[in-house]
This record gives C-alpha cells, sequence and structure tokens, in this order.
C-alpha cells in the first residue's frame, strides 16, 4: 500500500486503552512486576481492597490471556489499578516466539503513539511555566509557520490550489489535531502525496528540519476546520525545544522520565536493555503471527518523534498515568498543577467540527489536548462507567485510559500491528474493567 519509507513512517507515527492507578507505597518484601534495584515499588492488593469483584477481575485476566493461548497475539502485559492500588498485574504469552522468550512485567515495547500524551504533559509543564498561551499563533514560536497556505482544491501537475488561512494555526489546535495538519496516509489528498514525497518524519533527520519541510507545504485543510489525526504531536517536540532551549529528549528525562521513575522510556532501546524487548508482530492472511523485521530503536534516532517514537513498559506508562490521575503529582514529585491536568482532558474541539479520519474508532468520543475523551458512550466500544475516561493507543498494540469519575486507569502492552486482535483486546478489556467495580460512581 505504501512505499517502504512511507511504511516505515506509518510504524514510527501511528498510534489506547488501559486502565492504571499507581500505588504510591513501598512494600517491605520484594517489589511486584518490579526489576530489582527499581527506585519506587508499587503495591499490589486484592481487588476486594479497592472495590473490585476478584470474579470479574479473573475474568478480565483469562479474556486477555485467551487471545495470546488462542494464538491471535504473541503476548501482553495488563494492569488494573484503582484508588492507588494494584489490583491486576499480568504477564503472559512471548516477547519472542520463535526463541520462546517469555513476555515479562519489564518487557520493553514499542509504544508508538503513546507517545502523545507524554509530549502532550511536556509542553504543558511549559505552559504553567508562562512560556506559552493555548490561543498563540505557532509561528510566534516557529517561524517556518509564519507563511503557511492551506489546500483549497486539486490542482495540475499535484499541486494544490491554496488560499490563505483564515486564521493562524494556534498551539490549541495543534494539540487538538485541529490545526490543517496531516501525516500523508490516513486520507487521500495531494497534500498528503505531498507529505510523502517530503518524507516528513524521516527518521534521519532533526525535529527543526521536520518543521522546515512543514513550512514548505500548504495545510490540508482550514486551522480548526476539521479534526484530522497528524503530525502535529511532532511539531509540538520542536515547539518544546525552542520554548525549553534543551533538546526534546533531555527535557523529557529531566522534567518527566527521572522524576517519575520512568526509568526504561526513551526513543530507544540500550544493548544492555535488548534482552527485555519485545519482538513486533503481524499476522499474516491466515491470521499466522510473523516477527516484523526492523533494527529500528537499536540505535538513538536524529529524529525524537514525540508523535510515535518512543518505548516504555507497563510499570513506566502505569507511574505516568497515576501521575495525571493524581491531578499531577506522584511520590510528592508535581508535574503539572491539578487545573492544568483538568485542561488536557477537557474537550477543546471546535464547535462542529468535520472528522476527516475515524482514528478515534470510539463514538461519542471528543478530543482534549493530546487526549481522546469518553464523552457520551454509546456501548460500541465504551462502557457505560467510561463517560469521563481520557485515554489513547499505539499501533503496535499499547493502550491506557484513565477514569477520574471511578478512580481507576487500564494499561496494556503487546506488540502486534495489524489484525482484530489488538483492537479487541483494548475495547474488551475497559469493557471487562468496569465491568468489575462493585461501587461505581454515578455519572
Amino acid at each position: 500500500m505504501f512505499q517502504t519509507s512511507t511504511l516505515r513512517t506509518a510504524r514510527t507515527a501511528c498510534s489506547a486503552t488501559t486502565l492504571v492507578l499507581l500505588a504510591l507505597s513501598t512494600l517491605a518484601t520484594s517489589p511486584v512486576g518490579a526489576t530489582e534495584g527499581s527506585a519506587r515499588d508499587l503495591a499490589m492488593v486484592e481487588p476486594s481492597e479497592v472495590g473490585l469483584d476478584p470474579a470479574k477481575v479473573e475474568k478480565f485476566t483469562s479474556e486477555m490471556k485467551k487471545l495470546v493461548d488462542d494464538g491471535q497475539l504473541a503476548g501482553m502485559v495488563t494492569m488494573i489499578a484503582r484508588h492507588g492500588k494494584i489490583a491486576q498485574f499480568e504477564a503472559f504469552g512471548y516477547r519472542d516466539l520463535e526463541k520462546k522468550l517469555p513476555m515479562e512485567k519489564d518487557t520493553i515495547v514499542r509504544i508508538y503513539s503513546m507517545s502523545k500524551p507524554v509530549t502532550g504533559v511536556a509542553l504543558m509543564i511549559l505552559y504553567d511555566e508562562g512560556k506559552f498561551q493555548l490561543d498563540d499563533p505557532v509561528s510566534k514560536y516557529l517561524p517556518q509557520f509564519a507563511d503557511l497556505k492551506v489546500a483549497k482544491a486539486d490542482g495540475p501537475d499535484g499541486m494544490p490550489e491554496l488560499e490563505e488561512p483564515h486564521h493562524a494555526m494556534t498551539i490549541r489546535e495543534l494539540m487538538s489535531h485541529t490545526g490543517g495538519l496531516t501525516y500523508g496516509f490516513f486520507s487521500r489528498s495531494q497534500t498528503d502525496q505531498l507529505y510523502v514525497k517530503a518524507n516528513i518524519l524521516d527518521r534521519d533527520t532533526t525535529l527543526e528540519q521536520m518543521v522546515d519541510k512543514l513550512g514548505q507545504l500548504p495545510l490540508r485543510q482550514q486551522p480548526g476546520s476539521a479534526w484530522h489525526y497528524s503530525v502535529s504531536v511532532d511539531v509540538q517536540g520542536r515547539l518544546i525545544e525552542v520554548l525549553s532551549g534543551k533538546p526534546f529528549d533531555v527535557f523529557l528525562k529531566e522534567r518527566i522520565f527521572e522524576p517519575l521513575g520512568m526509568k526504561d522510556t526513551d526513543f530507544w532501546v540500550p544493548e544492555e536493555k535488548l534482552e527485555r524487548f519485545s519482538r513486533l508482530y503481524v499476522p499474516n492472511r491466515d491470521g499466522v503471527l510473523e516477527v516484523q523485521p526492523e533494527d529500528e530503536y537499536l540505535t538513538k534516532p536524529t529524529l525524537l518523534s514525540g508523535g510515535g517514537g518512543m518505548v516504555s513498559t507497563a510499570i513506566d506508562y502505569m507511574r505516568f498515568a497515576q501521575m495525571l490521575l493524581n491531578g499531577g503529582e506522584l511520590d510528592g514529585v508535581r508535574i503539572l498543577k491539578p487545573e492544568t491536568v483538568e485542561l488536557m482532558h477537557q474537550d477543546h474541539l471546535p464547535e462542529g467540527v468535520e472528522f476527516i479520519n475515524p482514528l478515534m474508532g470510539n463514538p461519542g468520543n471528543k478530543f482534549g489536548l493530546d487526549f481522546a475523551l469518553v464523552h457520551s458512550p454509546d456501548g460500541t466500544a465504551d462502557h457505560e462507567l467510561a463517560k469521563g475516561e481520557y485515554w489513547w493507543y499505539g499501533i503496535g498494540g499499547t493502550w491506557f485510559g484513565i477514569n477520574p469519575v471511578q478512580d481507576i486507569v487500564v494499561v496494556g502492552m503487546i506488540q502486534a500491528r495489524g489484525g482484530l486482535a489488538a483492537r479487541q483486546a483494548r475495547i474488551e478489556s475497559k469493557k471487562l474493567a468496569y465491568e468489575a467495580i462493585v461501587d461505581p460512581v454515578e455519572n
């Protein structure tokens, strides 16, 4: 469907939903699921202690495990936490089918588009510091965007007819995928073709060079007119560099990863951790899982893709999710102000916005600042108790969901591109986790 370079870009770019409340207490006994020497350990409790039905939590585990036992997925790590305690944490299957290496609780996986919320939080740290306002034009900080034009209609020789933007793209629009950008492969237009030709997410270019390229291309549609999944979060990575004066990865390490104890989250996997890195599988036409050969993530990339380039573990992402559920704080370390976290999971879509592509995949969902929001669940993909959840997922099969109403988080980690099993795991895990709640909060 795509050329090799484009497919590689798609893997990096694309992207989810899991429930996980991180426990704040440290066990005196051996840590549950943590590797030796981890800075902070997470408490494990019986489901009944946090208002979850043990039998239904067991059903959650068995249904997820069945997807692995049936050969639909190679391996999986799942977590459910509520009221700050972990009630379910299991790993099953394999991180390497060929070598029969088991999936472990600290297996490192490609989180792809689950990188996006991390990048959004990093940008909002700078918002808390007064470095920008949401309605500031992006061009105020990235001058390459100062003279962007908008594609009006198809034109000759693959070049669209252009018009002036009705207004300059804002940072709010950049964070809500309504700024007019695209990816190049989730819709068909001459602008998309220009993105492909320019190889916008070339792994061997810098974020600044990526923005330079975008500054030479038209917007796909008028800012604020449509929700279109896009490279906007990668642009946010460059915005962070400009506003902070630091390389994107250094800022993440100093302001998020180290403070939260996210010791395995990065843009690549160093040699000493390769044994814990899961292989990536794709089902063939007969449904048989085949390994996806790739050498990405084995060396540090030049392009630090905040939209889809990170690796992580269930434990690390749980800590990130718990920080958000706690209103921006974990273990006495504050990352964001409570009101800023609240701002991120409010609806920021313009009235009457068009949805050009359906990547949210859930009817009744809205979009905030780098998170999807369960606004009015209709039972198709979201349980009725999911209202208020904010979430996302990754194209490699990872997912998470944070619900401040029910005080619950779910995180799931698999490595499977394509097929229906990954989507089934994401949707069913949410429903089964909510079904386990015995004391739901009326919403």
